[in-house]
């Protein structure tokens, strides 16, 4: 007797993916009717400061739709391995799982593996195309399907969507960009998965000549200049937004007293920067005119 999932005709396949990217992704995969069998993602971290054990966003996504997940300290297990190809999948979808995977766990689908890149392949390949779009100032950019390959990002690439933010919404803040790319990335692999499962599509290699990459960032890149040039620091300001990329780092600045000030919030206009809101170092959030006002910069 014909599985429901057959009858359906619903592809049958598995989620490798971690934060909070991926779980836009996975809710817009849901809302074009397409549910993975299985998500794999990483083990539990501390967090917090009780340093409590705290599953992935993707796992608490997939724990309330009651979908089994999997949370393998390695993929290198051969018994992961070997239960993983215990399964006929159509394909494995790959977005922001932050490991690399292997081949012998990438080939185990009939129709290989697929990749969600937020950005124009073959540029801003790497681990923080979102942020880097951003920093660059670079206004239209969008999401990019491939096939997994050993080397990073350097897939062929199955579908591209453009997406362009109004100039009035730029530079958006990194959490909003982010979740932007993320639902678009879905939506376009909901539109090719069926036809990629199908043979319909043929992949093109790109063009590595084109290649362009982005690096993982560390404190200083988050640290603002307050004499420098005020669209470069707007920049940096609404690219390090914490919330979206479970950075440690955030837009600060070093006060004259030596302080660590964060950055929560500004507004550009005419070639003015305008801090609105800073957290001073060990206090809560307050107006950048109080923190004047108390004397503390």
């Amino acid at each position: 007797m014909a599985s429901n999932r057959m009858a359906d005709k619903q592809p049958l396949f598995a989620f490798f993916g971690t934060p909070r990217f991926a779980v836009q992704v996975l809710c817009a995969l849901e809302d074009s009717g397409l549910l993975p069998a299985l998500v794999i993602t990483a083990p539990e971290k501390p967090a917090g400061r009780g340093q409590k054990l705290t599953p992935s966003p993707a796992k608490e996504w997939a724990e309330e739709r009651g979908i089994d997940v999997m949370t393998p300290a390695t993929l290198r297990d051969e018994i992961l391995v070997a239960e993983l190809a215990n399964t006929e999948w159509d394909v494995f979808v790959v977005a922001a799982y932050g490991k690399l995977i292997p081949n012998s766990i990438l080939d185990i689908p009939r129709k290989g593996s697929l990749n969600v890149h937020p950005s124009l392949l073959p540029k801003f390949r790497g681990p923080s195309p979102v942020l880097s779009a951003i920093l660059a100032d670079e206004r239209t950019t969008g999401v990019t399907i491939m096939e997994v390959a050993e080397q990073m990002d350097a897939g062929p690439i199955v579908a591209q969507a453009r997406v362009e933010v109004a100039p009035e919404d730029w530079p958006p803040k990194g959490s909003v960009f982010l979740d932007l790319l993320a639902t678009e990335g879905g939506n376009l692999l909901a539109e090719v998965m069926r036809p990629w499962i199908e043979g319909e599509i043929k992949p093109v290699v790109q063009d590595e000549s084109q290649a362009t990459y982005t690096k993982k960032f560390v404190d200083m890149d988050a640290r603002v200049n307050l004499s420098g040039d005020p669209w470069k620091n707007f920049l940096t300001i609404q690219a390090f937004d914490a919330k979206a990329f479970d950075l440690s780092q955030r837009a600060y600045f070093i006060s004259d007293k030596g302080k660590r000030i964060i950055i929560t919030d500004a507004t550009y206009k005419d070639g003015v920067l305008e801090i609105l809101k800073v957290i001073p170092e060990g206090k809560k959030e307050i107006s950048y005119k109080e923190f004047v006002r108390n004397g503390a910069k």
